[in-house]
């Protein structure tokens, strides 16, 4: 071998060594830029369940200053409750499929019976039981004053019955299962 065949031998040597040191800073940096995604993915999720946690135990008034929880039930409920409504001794008529359409909304008919289904899965709050909220699927008014278009007044007043039993509750009254509601208006 002449020292020309040397010096190429020992050019391809550095330059194969060149090549696998730079894949070892390419395999090294890479390993790096992986190690630190992961552990912004980590942070990341972190921070998310810490958030979640924070709105749970914020939301949760049993965790915070010894309030009551407004929360009903964690696995949904499945309820009736029936509602008549009197307006100077006339029986009106509760629509039917009131809330049922492409998405059924939680509180809902299926015919005129007045028979008020509450559906719902997952989480219930007080407020999905609220009869303030039927009201707002129907689009109708009802609260201490008025039941639709008729007002308290020289005509009559507003009453609500739960049950057999007089309710100043109105328009906030959280339905149970079972419920008789009467609303009149005499």
């Amino acid at each position: 071998m002449d020292n020309q065949d040397q010096l190429n031998n020992k050019e391809k040597y550095d330059q194969q060594r060149k090549e696998r040191e730079q894949k070892r800073l390419n395999s090294d940096r890479l390993n790096k830029l992986k190690k630190k995604f992961g552990l912004a993915l980590i942070l990341v999720i972190v921070l998310f369940l810490s958030y979640r946690i924070y709105l749970s135990v914020k939301n949760n008034k049993s965790f915070n200053n010894n309030e009551p929880s407004d929360i009903i039930s964690r696995d949904g409920i499945h309820w009736h409750s029936d509602l008549a409504i009197y307006i100077k001794g006339v029986k009106q008529e509760v629509s039917a499929n009131l809330g049922i359409g492409i998405v059924h909304q939680p509180i809902h008919t299926h015919d005129t019976t007045g028979t008020l289904h509450l559906e719902k899965s997952g989480l219930v709050r007080k407020n999905d039981t609220r009869l303030s909220e039927f009201f707002r699927i129907w689009g109708k008014k009802f609260d201490s004053n008025c039941i639709f278009d008729t007002c308290q007044g020289s005509e009559g007043k507003v009453k609500l019955l739960v049950n057999g039993k007089e309710n100043n509750e109105f328009q906030n009254y959280l339905m149970r299962d079972g419920d008789k509601i009467e609303i009149k208006f005499e």
